[in-house]
């Protein structure tokens, strides 16, 4: 994650680097950004420069600025691919519109051709000429690895086709994410002693030892534990899996519109606890901690035939 960064010497806010990472953020989504995207990535900018930064690139003509149900939206202005394409045909134009509505998750030839209802040798010599021409580009996907998939070529491709900060050239970082989850429980675990030993009163003490999503990012990051930016939501599904284990526990708190790490209206909380007692047989095996139990089936998509979790379990 970018961090806004501040000249010590006058506390002014560097514009053109906060200018910079939400053109980064326009390009990973491109159908639009919210305030709450800018504000999760950059939690220490005032409501205020955030404005003040967004209503400066409005006037440039740099962002779009759109309206749908969940507010306002940002989008980046793609002028240099339109006149790009000045000079190709109706056909070429026509994969290139398919490749830019599928965004940054990227769309297979397979389905290029499937909407463009060209045949699959006029498909693939137009993709080799959009690359060429750095149109678009392709892009290999975590979900299968012999698989390409087609974006524009200034997009950064979504998390689910990166896999994002848990892969590194399409393999799962295990022992990473296992240090992760490490470092996470033992700050939260840290603060709940803090608590314990501040000798106040239970409810007190109860209170004190949560900590939000955003002091775990804080101390994640200040570690240097990873050579990847990340961001509060990667911390996020890092404590989801603390939580999963039963390390973990979460509160979901009402907060004020623009506090730090708070998402409309809400903050959540999370602190280590302890087990009380050991539990049962059943949530010891992979079943009772699913979060997706209820939609497993024999014959289904999700199916206890072909879990490998209950397979290493039995293994074990």
């Amino acid at each position: 994650m970018s961090e806004v960064k501040l000249k010590k010497e006058t506390n002014v806010l560097d514009v053109a680097e906060v200018e910079n990472r939400i053109k980064e953020l326009c390009q990973q989504l491109p159908h639009g950004i919210t305030d709450h995207v800018i504000q999760n990535d950059m939690p220490h900018l005032e409501p205020q420069q955030r404005a003040m930064v967004i209503n400066k690139l409005l006037s440039l003509g740099q962002l779009d600025l759109l309206r749908n149900s969940s507010g306002l939206l940002y989008r980046m202005k793609d002028t240099q691919g339109a006149s790009k394409m000045k000079g190709s045909d109706n056909q070429e134009k026509l994969v290139y519109q398919v490749i830019e509505d599928a965004g940054n998750k990227g769309i297979w030839s397979r389905d290029i051709r499937f909407k463009s209802n060209l045949p699959l040798t006029e498909v693939n010599k137009i993709l080799k000429n959009l690359e060429s021409k750095k149109l678009i580009k392709a892009v290999k996907s975590v979900a299968a690895s012999k698989k390409k998939v087609y974006m524009l070529y200034n997009l950064q491709p979504d998390r689910s086709v990166t896999g994002g900060a848990w892969y590194s050239d399409q393999d799962f970082e295990s022992e990473f994410v296992e240090v992760l989850n490490q470092q996470c429980f033992k700050f939260l675990q840290s603060k709940a002693e803090a608590a314990t030993d501040s000798k106040q009163s239970p409810m007190v003490q109860r209170n004190s030892s949560f900590a939000t999503s955003h002091e775990v990012w804080k101390y994640i990051c200040e570690l240097g534990i990873s050579k990847v930016d990340l961001s509060m939501d990667d911390i996020e599904t890092i404590l989801n899996t603390l939580i999963y284990d039963g390390k973990v526990e979460m509160s979901v708190i009402a907060a004020k519109e623009g506090t730090t790490g708070s998402v409309d209206g809400q903050m959540k909380l999370y602190r280590g606890v302890n087990a009380v007692i050991q539990p049962t047989g059943l949530v010891r095996t992979p079943c009772g901690l699913c979060p997706v139990f209820e939609d497993c089936h024999d014959g289904g998509e999700i199916s206890p035939s072909h879990c490998v979790y209950m397979a290493e379990w039995l293994d074990f």
